[in-house]
């Protein structure tokens, strides 16, 4: 299991050192970045199990560091941003991010949600399944967090991974996006179901790249099931 190590990204030090107390107080270790050169830096070199990024970083800013690192690494990551606008939210959440927290915010609060990202990523919560699940040409393995389709590895987040995984314990099944929503995000009750079409259309993208252009099937009217071509 990767080291519990987050790493803090803000060009704010008061930011900073308000995050990295309260991290070192739920027995965390850190490391901090105050630029996105920087933190594409630390990220590569320390191999964090989580990154708290904030958007609002002069030069590069974090949807940019978030593509960058996406490049290579499917780390859990955590934004931080001064606005609220649903497009900042749905644009962080397409290029890979597993959260959103804006500022100004409770430090009790985001450590809740590091701790439920965590525990999603090292699959302690969620619908329970099986270890190992494998349908035709699709096998995810939730204790590696790997999937693969055809021999192709598919590189998904954890809330990505969640989501396939449940429909493919249960490939028959419809599920709504309440039901979807409570399953990948347990403990976090702040994110809304178009957040779920975020993630799906992610999760469409990334296996019709590897070869499967119907993973995820659309029941109108009622939610999304496995797709055929798995």
């Amino acid at each position: 299991m990767r080291a519990r190590t987050i790493l803090v990204v803000d060009d704010d030090p008061h930011i900073r050192d308000v995050i990295c107390f309260a991290l070192e107080k739920a027995s965390y270790l850190y490391e901090v970045a105050a630029d996105g050169e920087a933190a594409v830096r630390k990220a590569a070199e320390c191999d964090p199990a989580l990154i708290v990024l904030d958007i609002g970083l002069p030069e590069m800013d974090g949807l940019e560091v978030c593509r960058n690192i996406r490049k290579s690494s499917e780390v859990p990551i955590l934004f931080l941003s001064a606005r609220d606008e649903e497009v900042d939210r749905i644009v962080g959440l397409e290029i890979g991010a597993d959260d959103y927290v804006t500022k100004p915010f409770s430090p009790r609060e985001l450590i809740a949600r590091i701790g439920a990202i965590l525990k999603r990523y090292n699959n302690g919560g969620g619908t329970p399944v099986p270890d190992v699940l494998s349908r035709g040409r699709l096998e995810m393995e939730r204790e590696q967090h790997r999937a693969v389709f055809a021999g192709a590895q598919v590189n998904l987040t954890a809330i990505e991974f969640n989501i396939l995984a449940m429909l493919l314990a249960r490939p028959q099944l419809v599920f709504t996006r309440e039901q979807i929503l409570q399953g990948a995000y347990k403990d976090n009750i702040h994110v809304s179901d178009r957040t779920i079409d975020s993630h799906i259309r992610n999760i469409r993208g990334k296996m019709s790249a590897a070869g499967c252009d119907d993973a995820i099937e659309t029941v109108h009217g009622v939610g999304f099931r496995l797709g055929a071509c798995v």
